[in-house]
């Protein structure tokens, strides 16, 4: 089963290749007086609990749009996203932010780490900044530290970034993505700013997370990364031309109506 988000009232509990998130008819369209650019037109695809997803797709064909669309950090022009039944388009932004912070962790290919911050502490700002993932202020040094330790990296806790190798950077950005113990890890072609031997190390621990109940998306437009992924779909021109590893995921299943509080009335 997914495990529960320790941030958040609601339990997430959808069992293990059951439809976690579940993406219909999406699309995003960019208008201008000038023009009509469409990135998205009409996605429809399910991520199953606990797999390792990917999206793939070459340069321009909508996928970090996608994933924006996925963590809630943009709204598609129609259609819709929902996560454990909860459309995410009906919330509001404080809502959203507060969902954010709790459901998704967040990886980027460029680490986005704080640089004057240690790795322990760039964990802990992620903590600060999610609320807490249910842990005690007084606990949070010592939950940066588990999820260092989890990703091979609690040896480095009280290094600048600058003293850390790309790889180490990464998995440090992976921590901080677990600090608040999200059902959801999103991760913008992860390893696309790393050498061959690194690449692959932060790809196998990315993958490891699935076995700690972790749902893992991630972005690539490297076919033999993506082929590793237990379902996925490739992506051309904002359309989705293949998919693999959902069969059952698209049995159709009734989304439950968001409370008030859930949809941030």
């Amino acid at each position: 089963m997914a495990r529960p988000d320790n941030g958040s009232q609601r339990t997430v509990m959808v069992a293990r290749g059951a439809p976690l998130v579940r993406v219909e008819q999406l699309s995003h369209v960019i208008q201008t007086r000038a023009q009509r650019t469409v990135i998205l037109d009409d996605v429809t695809f399910t991520v199953p609990a606990e797999s390792l997803f990917a999206i793939n797709g070459p340069s321009g064909s909508g996928k970090s749009t996608i994933l924006n669309m996925l963590t809630g950090l943009d709204r598609p022009t129609t259609g819709r996203v929902l996560f454990a039944g909860v459309e995410l388009r009906a919330k509001r932004e404080n809502a959203l932010a507060r969902w954010r912070g709790r459901h998704v962790g967040i990886v980027f290919q460029f680490f986005q780490l704080i640089p004057t911050l240690t790795a322990a502490e760039n964990v802990t700002l992620a903590l600060q900044l999610g609320g807490g993932g249910g842990v005690p202020r007084r606990r949070w040094r010592q939950r940066a530290l588990e999820c260092l330790t989890a990703v091979d990296v609690g040896a480095y806790a009280d290094r600048l970034p600058s003293e850390l190798s790309g790889g180490q950077q990464q998995r440090v950005a992976i921590a901080r993505a677990l600090a608040n113990d999200p059902p959801v890890v999103v991760a913008d072609e992860p390893t696309g700013n790393l050498d061959s031997q690194s690449a692959h190390a932060v790809f196998e621990t990315l993958a490891s997370l699935t076995e700690r109940g972790k749902t893992v998306i991630y972005v690539t437009h490297d076919r033999e990364l993506a082929a590793r992924a237990s379902a996925g779909i490739e992506l051309l021109d904002g359309r989705v031309v293949g998919s693999h590893g959902m069969e059952a995921a698209f049995d159709s299943v009734a989304p439950a109506a968001p409370s008030a509080e859930e949809a941030g009335q």
